[in-house]
């Protein structure tokens, strides 16, 4: 059984006008965040063998202030992961060495919200609703990486950061 966590980066900062998007930096609010993930990430045991990160700031520096509750999970900044669309996340997540047990995909919306849908069973209420900045789909799947597509994955835990509050 494969596990993936997808997790839509820390609320950004609009402070800067004339930041590129690719360059804006977390919040207050999304560093706050960013720390209650990490440690709801610690508390519940997660494992992950390989992070595959977007390769805009805000992403970066969500995976920074969680990183320390991952252990010795490879990290890969993926500059095509900024701007993806689902299916090109898609076809990223097939390409996931079968060795990997468990991965986590730290990107951004809409793309987060549509793969989760896409790939999802189970009670998808919550992330239908909203998937907000800083939240997390938390997935597993049985057979290859390589056989991820609609509706093969089943939704075991969906956190956002006012529920970790």
């Amino acid at each position: 059984m494969k596990r993936l966590l997808v997790l839509r980066h820390a609320k950004s900062s609009w402070d800067d006008p004339t930041a590129a998007d690719h360059e804006r930096e977390l919040a207050p609010r999304g560093r706050r965040a960013a720390a209650r993930v990490e440690a709801h990430l610690r508390s519940s045991g997660a494992r992950v063998d390989l992070v595959l990160c977007s390769s805009a700031r805000r992403t970066r520096q969500t995976l920074e202030l969680i990183e320390p509750a991952l252990g010795e999970a490879e990290v890969i900044i993926e500059p095509a992961l900024y701007g993806a669309s689902t299916a090109d996340l898609l076809d990223r997540l097939r390409r996931i060495p079968e060795e990997v047990a468990a991965a986590m995909l730290i990107g951004h919306n809409p793309a987060m919200q549509d793969l989760a849908l896409e790939i999802g069973t189970g009670d998808l209420s919550g992330v239908r609703g909203k998937f907000p900045t800083a939240a997390l789909a938390t997935f597993e799947l049985d057979g290859p990486w390589s056989d991820l597509r609609e509706g093969r994955a089943r939704l075991v835990a969906f956190v956002t950061p006012r529920e970790l509050e």
